[in-house]
């Protein structure tokens, strides 16, 4: 890695992630500061500006500023209710002719379906990325999340913790080096001041929530540039977005958009970091037990989404419990000091209007979903459970009194 590694020792830290994830996935992978980074590689290698992708809804914001900053057209998909997932026999066939990719999420850890998206990609000739940040060790049809695309990335600021960090896997080891020279022209110059932030991060928070000073923590993110939203969603500031896009395809042009709760999203690694990551890798499984574990715990609950029998047990990121008032249970989880994030509410066609992109030709789903998912980390599966029952928190569907 170019721009700011100090040597061959951080080269060889680099190679040892990189060999690892090749191990676990079974595809040629590529280390990058964040998934958002690679996501976008990604779009620019596959993807003509101007061109139309399927993607999901109920997302990130940050996401849909990468694939604007690609010069892409977002088309939201219609997805299901239950989990999140991408519906493809909703989405029309005048839809899918207009396309140039598909961009799936993996929303939390539950699959979309990439082997029928893979099926239907390969018809119309167009690449399918996989966003697989919050799926690292989600399995569908019996391979990998991320081992169906044309390139999929993941993030290691979700199971792995590390808070920085990614890989760009790809199905032909033969992209590897024009993606590694877009990768390194991208970058930011290595920074103590970056690395130094990275390195009291975990400190910072463990002592600001450990004495609950909840405000304190809060302004403590801030400062670090890792907390910036005031809401769920972003400030959109459409007019200059609109402006910004005239500048596309440039990662520069939407940088105020993309960099949000991540400032070092594009800065080559330091030493220490790369080697905080290696040993949080290396843990990975662990992690992936626990998270199958409470998960597992979570959907027997009654709050739980409909499964059908015979389903495998992911090892979820966050487990989108469907409760009737979610404001309600937020508020009875925050009393016990358990915070809820990776809330998508609204959906990004009603967030970012059909200035920015193609509504979904089916939205009920997605607006449900985004409404009434509550996603809970299975890591703490028993205090949740605990909480929820103690607070009366009815599930979705559930009749007040049921």
């Amino acid at each position: 890695m170019a721009h700011g590694e100090s040597g061959p020792a951080d080269r060889a830290v680099t190679e040892a992630l990189e060999a690892a994830m090749r191990a676990r996935l079974g595809r040629e992978c590529l280390y990058v500061p964040s998934c958002r980074l690679g996501l976008y590689v990604a779009l620019r290698h596959w993807c003509e500006p101007g061109g139309k992708i399927l993607m999901s809804p109920v997302n990130d914001d940050v996401i849909l500023f990468v694939v604007l900053a690609a010069g892409l057209r977002p088309v939201q998909a219609p997805l299901s209710a239950a989990d999140g997932s991408i519906v493809v026999d909703a989405v029309p066939d005048s839809v899918w002719n207009g396309l140039r990719a598909v961009l799936t999420t993996n929303l939390y850890g539950n699959p979309d379906p990439a082997r029928r998206l893979r099926e239907r990609c390969d018809r119309l000739g167009i690449p399918l990325v996989e966003d697989a940040a919050h799926a690292i060790g989600s399995v569908t049809d019996g391979d990998p999340v991320g081992s169906f695309g044309d390139a999929a990335v993941f993030s290691l600021s979700k199971h792995v913790g590390a808070k920085a960090g990614g890989f760009l896997a790809v199905a032909d080891p033969a992209r590897r080096a024009p993606l590694e020279r877009a990768r390194d022209t991208l970058l930011d110059p290595g920074r103590l001041t970056a690395e130094l932030a990275y390195a009291v991060r975990p400190y910072a928070e463990s002592a600001v929530r450990g004495l609950r000073l909840a405000p304190a923590a809060w302004w403590t993110l801030r400062l670090l540039g890792l907390q910036e939203r005031e809401e769920i969603r972003m400030p959109l500031r459409p007019g200059e977005l609109g402006h910004a896009l005239g500048a596309t395809p440039s990662l520069a042009a939407l940088h105020s958009w993309v960099r949000v709760d991540m400032h070092d999203y594009r800065i080559a690694p330091g030493r220490s970091r790369l080697r905080r990551i290696q040993r949080l890798l290396a843990r990975l499984d662990g992690r992936l037990a626990a998270h199958r574990a409470g998960t597992e715990r979570l959907l027997a609950t009654r709050w739980a989404p409909p499964v059908l029998p015979g389903t495998p047990v992911q090892p979820l990121f966050r487990v989108p419990l469907l409760v009737a008032d979610r404001d309600a249970a937020v508020a009875a989880l925050a009393r016990s000091r358990i915070t809820v994030g990776y809330l998508y509410d609204p959906p990004l066609d009603t967030y970012a209007g059909e200035r920015f992109t193609d509504p979904s030709p089916s939205p009920a789903g997605a607006a449900r979903f985004a409404r009434h998912a509550l996603p809970v980390d299975p890591l703490r599966a028993g205090p949740v459970i605990e909480v929820l029952t103690s607070a009366g928190v009815r599930p979705l569907g559930e009749p007040a009194g049921g």
